[in-house]
Formats: structure tokens, C-alpha cells, sequence
């Protein structure tokens, strides 16, 4: 008893460590990243802020489909392959999360679309709708059934001719759960990370229980409504605000389906809550792709996973939700 009192009496004693925050920014996988974090002193959060970007940066030449020399791009260049071709620990553990996420969806996640990406980019440069050839040939090209991962030997192989994979709906979330492990195994574990909208938030900062997001609305200048305050969990918004092509009237979202081979003509803003940034991230394209109905039916069937959709109705935005995202939601 007396132990205890002694080492309560020094520990209450004790001065609480002064956190400070710091923050940077720096360009990756065609989006800004962005990372605030809690340090006590200057040299820890540069080290840290240094080591979350270093991470980011590796990825990106790992996952990058704009860069020919990146990994993911000469697994692209050799399709169809011949042979399984072994990749790296990181790749290979986002096409497993790719893949998965696929057959769950029945292929509302495709992450071999790269072909309908590449048309549909040069479509909203052009404003041009892609010519019907080209689009049949990239839908012949595109199907993760075509795609075959080799668990024991991580390697995979592109089955098709002219197949190319596009990680765009997944590798954000993967690179800001990378930068953030990165920066804890330096000790620092009040940060976050904001990828264009993906959002990896870790430990809660100083005097707060969690970090403050706001949801971003339907409407490109409209300011967020609605906020959550959120601690070693993800969230990611997709939608079709900023990127998007009208053609003849009808509005084309980047965002395909992978079976029609089109841009999503609903406008739709898909936040998600999840407990890691690979998992909002690629659950936010899904839910995008499937709807609210078949997308909410999904994400209330996974732990600690919560869904918010609007989409743009005659009468206004129409708000669809699973269950617990009342709770998240922060009033102050």
C-alpha cells in the first residue's frame, strides 16, 4: 500500500509533456498529402513528418499508373503475362485487399479498369464521348477475374492482352496507413494525414477526443454541414465534385462502372468510416459504383465501418446513412 502511495505521489507530480503541433504538405499520386502531428520539440516532427512523406513517396513509385517506370505500371506492361511475376510485400497486399473487395462486390471494384481510366481521362480533356471501338476494346481488357494472385509465391498475373491496373481507389488509403506507422515507429502517434479527401487520422490530439472532419457536400464551394471527430480510424469521400465531364447533357462522374465501362451519371458523395485508410478508401469507390441500397447493405455488414451517400435528387440532396453514423457526427 505504501509502494503504491509513493508512486502515485511521483507520477502526480510529474509535469505533462508539452505537445505542439506541426504540419507539411507535399505532392504524391496526383493529389496533395497533407500531415498535421503532435511533437514536443521541432527536431522529433521534422524527423517524423520526413519519415511519413518518405513512406508516401515510396508507394507512390510503387502504385503510380502515370509512371511507366513505376512497379504497378511494368506489371501492367506485361500483360498478358506468361507466368506469374513476383511483386513486392506493398503491392501485392493491395491487389489481395483489391481482389477481395472485388468478389465481395461482384466487381463494383475493379482495380484492372486502368484501360477505361486512360479512355475516360482523354474523354474529359477532349469532351468528347470515347469512340465505341475504343471503349469495346477496354472493356475486353478490364475484369478482375482476369487478374490471379499467387498467395504463397506474391505474384500475380494479367490473363488478357492490353490489361493495365489503376490503384487509384485504394493506394491513398494504403499510403496514409503507411505514413502513419512510419511516424509512430518514431514515436510520434498524434497525427493524421489527409489525402486529397482520404483522411488516416491516429491518435486523438492533446485535450481532444479526436481529430475534427468535415464531410464535404454535392456542391463544389458549398462549405461542410456535417463533422466528425475521429481517432485511429479512416475516412474517405468519393465523389464526382471536382472531376467529371457533361457530354450532350448527361454528366459523366470519373468514377466508372466497371460493367458498363461508363462514368457514374448520378452525382453522389460517398463518405465512409472505417478503421483503416486501404479500407475507406476502396470502400468509397465501391459504394459509389453499387448505390445506396446495395452500398449501404455492404458496409452495415462490416465491424466499425459506417457509411454516409448523398445524391443529388430533383427535390435536392437525398441522404442515405447506416446505422451509427448519427454517433460519429460532432455538434460543437
Amino acid at each position: 500500500m505504501f509502494c503504491w502511495l509513493l508512486c502515485l505521489c511521483a507520477t502526480a507530480a510529474a509535469p505533462p509533456e508539452l505537445l505542439v503541433r506541426y504540419e507539411a504538405a507535399q505532392a504524391h499520386m496526383g493529389t496533395n498529402f497533407e500531415i498535421a502531428l503532435y511533437a514536443p520539440d521541432k527536431e522529433l516532427a521534422e524527423k517524423a513528418l520526413a519519415a511519413g512523406f518518405e513512406r508516401i513517396a515510396e508507394l507512390d513509385r510503387v502504385m503510380s499508373d502515370y509512371d511507366p517506370e513505376s512497379e504497378v505500371s511494368k506489371l501492367s506492361q506485361s500483360a498478358p503475362t506468361t507466368a506469374p511475376i513476383p511483386v513486392s510485400e506493398e503491392l501485392f497486399q493491395v491487389l489481395t485487399e483489391a481482389d477481395a473487395l472485388s468478389r465481395r462486390t461482384g466487381g463494383a471494384f475493379d482495380v484492372t479498369v486502368g484501360p477505361l481510366t486512360k479512355l475516360w481521362r482523354r474523354a474529359r480533356r477532349r469532351g468528347e464521348f470515347p469512340a465505341a471501338d475504343l471503349l469495346q476494346t477496354a472493356r475486353e481488357a478490364t475484369g478482375f477475374q482476369h487478374m490471379k494472385l499467387d498467395q504463397r509465391a506474391k505474384a500475380a498475373e494479367l490473363l488478357v492482352p492490353n490489361m493495365r491496373l489503376d490503384l487509384g481507389g485504394i493506394a491513398k488509403g494504403y499510403a496514409g496507413d503507411e505514413a502513419l506507422r512510419s511516424m509512430a515507429a518514431l514515436g510520434v502517434t498524434r497525427a493524421i494525414v489527409n489525402a486529397g479527401g482520404d483522411v488516416v487520422a491516429g491518435d486523438a490530439p492533446p485535450d481532444a477526443t479526436g481529430w475534427r472532419i468535415g464531410i464535404a457536400a454535392l456542391e463544389r464551394d458549398a462549405p461542410p454541414s456535417r463533422f466528425v471527430r475521429v481517432a485511429n480510424a479512416a475516412v474517405a469521400t468519393s465523389g464526382d465534385v471536382w472531376q467529371f465531364v457533361e457530354i450532350h447533357g448527361v454528366r459523366y462522374s470519373h468514377i466508372l462502372n466497371p460493367a458498363t465501362g461508363l462514368g457514374l451519371t448520378t452525382r453522389s458523395s460517398v463518405t465512409i468510416f472505417a478503421p483503416s485508410g486501404i479500407a475507406a478508401d476502396s470502400l468509397a469507390s465501391a459504394v459509389s459504383v453499387l448505390g445506396p441500397q446495395a452500398g449501404l447493405k455492404l458496409v452495415e455488414g462490416l465491424a466499425g465501418t459506417e457509411a454516409l451517400i448523398l445524391t443529388q435528387g430533383e427535390a435536392g440532396p437525398k441522404v442515405d446513412q447506416t446505422s451509427g453514423v448519427d454517433a460519429l457526427l460532432d455538434s460543437n
